[in-house]
């Protein structure tokens, strides 16, 4: 009669389970860039009661590798939202990014003369991936606030011209 011996199986190391809580905490640290906020006339001066066209070129997709529990995660954050500060207190939020001269498509009117500290805050939305896996939603968002930018309102007076 033989009998055999089934050595012991040594316990694999327990691997933490990657979470979509985890992936989410790595979404809001991500080193995400304020946008780029363009201001339409370029040389700092506008006008009382004329539109001032703003708009960001900062649209694209960023795409972000990292590690996490020793798994290599893809996330993509999209901006999504944007909030316009135009330092008169009457701020804007769009999902429009706004667009360059001609198609004013953002756009603020100040009604007094001033010094105006403009400014953009751009809202990511985010989705991942574990290696080359599906894509998936983040939930949440991360908002990144945007340096400010002097602007100063003036007003102008009719000349009339003679010939």
């Amino acid at each position: 009669m033989e009998t055999t011996f089934c050595p012991p199986v040594e316990a694999e190391a327990a691997t933490p389970a990657l979470t979509l809580a985890d992936v989410q905490r790595a979404f809001t640290r991500l080193d995400l860039p304020a946008g780029d906020l363009v201001i339409q006339p370029p040389d700092g001066t506008t006008l009382v009661n004329f539109d001032t066209n703003f708009f960001t070129t900062s649209t694209a997709p960023l795409s972000r590798t990292v590690t996490l529990l020793g798994q290599q995660v893809t996330i993509e954050a999209t901006p999504s939202r944007f909030r316009w500060n135009f330092g008169d207190g009457k701020p804007l939020t769009t999902t429009d990014p706004g667009a360059a001269y001609p198609d004013l498509t953002v756009t603020h009117s100040y009604q007094r003369a001033g010094i105006y500290r403009a400014s953009l805050d751009t809202t990511y939305t985010g989705r991942f991936r574990v290696g080359t896996g599906a894509w998936r939603s983040i939930p949440g968002t991360v908002t990144i606030t945007g340096a400010t930018h002097e602007l100063e309102a003036i007003e102008a007076s009719p000349t009339l011209m003679g010939y």
